[in-house]
């Protein structure tokens, strides 16, 4: 076993290995293009929290994301992303390599993103607000060990996709060995621009009396300079009927655009109302929320890099377990973020 000073070398160095690795100039050539071929990107979300409940505050670095993707030749690809800082704590995120045999069809192996949750609800780079919606945080790890299929096809002028995978069904980071494994599959209809929806499920084997069923839907239309979206899942448990939770989200932005001489390129009001509910009562919801927002953007590329200010009303109708692990957080909040994307 590695001790706290060897584990922090081992990750400085690897951190040092990533980014020499990412100066590497590509140099192999075939034809036009130029093999293997690297990108880089990134996210830096930094935020100041007020919960007015308490009185307190914080300051936090969110999230501080550095990835690498690209072609090793032109059928098989690669994709690599580390977290530097989950509030003070370094991952590996995506890990994992691509085989395409043909065009559409994609075959990837490793650790990589379930097909059950939209970029937007848990990319930090993607979210709407500066705190995720509940679907987004308090359902599922978002991704795991294993092996996803994607296809992606056209019904008559609708791109369609389907996605399916196989995983260890326990963490990031921690290859265990199952008798049986985790899988789950999603259907998408229409593009990013304009209408999209999709149909998911995950069935999840942790443990002999942790066996949990996931399924869910969602709606988005994105126009030229706003966008709609809404989703709602479910989880059953298998061996405990009354183990179960819901969740949905109606969000929505648009991007007021301003003159190129000015600091800020657009404006970005949002709101968003959600809600979680585990006791399945005539009550209603558990816990409702509503949240408003004003963006400023820092690029002519709307919901991108932006200085937003949140703030985030909650409505309890009964407690949660999950929403109780300190004083804070289901407290009223205002909250400042910078998010900073390349």
């Amino acid at each position: 076993m590695l001790n706290v000073k060897q584990s922090m070398s081992l990750k400085k160095l690897f951190v040092a290995i990533f980014m020499m690795f990412s100066l590497l100039t590509p140099a192999q050539e075939t034809d036009s293009v130029r093999y293997p071929t690297f990108k880089v990107d990134g996210t830096m979300k930094n935020k100041f929290e007020y919960a007015s409940e308490t009185g307190s505050s914080r300051f936090s670095v969110r999230n501080s994301r550095m990835g690498v993707r690209g072609y090793l030749t032109p059928f098989f690809s690669y994709r690599g992303q580390i977290e530097l800082s989950d509030n003070g704590n370094f991952k590996v995120l995506d890990l994992y390599g691509s085989f395409e045999p043909v065009r559409g069809l994609s075959l990837s192996l490793g650790q990589t993103s379930i097909p059950i949750f939209n970029s937007y609800v848990v990319s930090p780079a993607n979210l709407m607000f500066a705190n995720r919606a509940f679907i987004g945080k308090y359902f599922i790890s978002t991704r795991d060990i294993g092996f996803l299929a994607d296809y992606n096809f056209k019904i008559d002028a609708v791109p369609a996709s389907i996605e399916f995978g196989a995983y260890n069904g326990n963490t990031i980071n921690d290859p265990v060995w199952r008798e049986k494994l985790s899988y789950g599959g999603r259907l998408e209809l229409g593009s990013m621009k304009g209408l999209r929806s999709t149909f998911k499920f995950y069935d999840y084997l942790n443990t002999p009396t942790v066996h949990y069923f996931f399924y869910g839907a969602d709606l988005r239309y994105e126009g030229a300079n706003w966008k709609v979206e809404t989703e709602f899942m479910k989880r059953d448990n298998k061996e405990v009927d009354e183990d179960q939770m819901f969740s949905y989200y109606l969000q929505g932005a648009y991007a007021v655009p301003l003159k190129e001489t000015y600091f800020f390129k657009n404006i970005v009001p949002a709101v968003r109302w959600d809600a979680i509910d585990k006791h399945m009562n005539e009550k209603g919801f558990d816990v409702d929320r509503l949240t408003v927002g004003l963006g400023f953007g820092l690029t002519k590329k709307y919901f991108s890099s932006i200085l937003r200010f949140d703030y985030e009303w909650y409505f309890i109708n009964q407690e949660l377990d999950i929403l109780n692990l300190y004083e804070e957080m289901d407290s009223d909040k205002f909250t400042v973020e910078l998010l900073l994307t390349f």
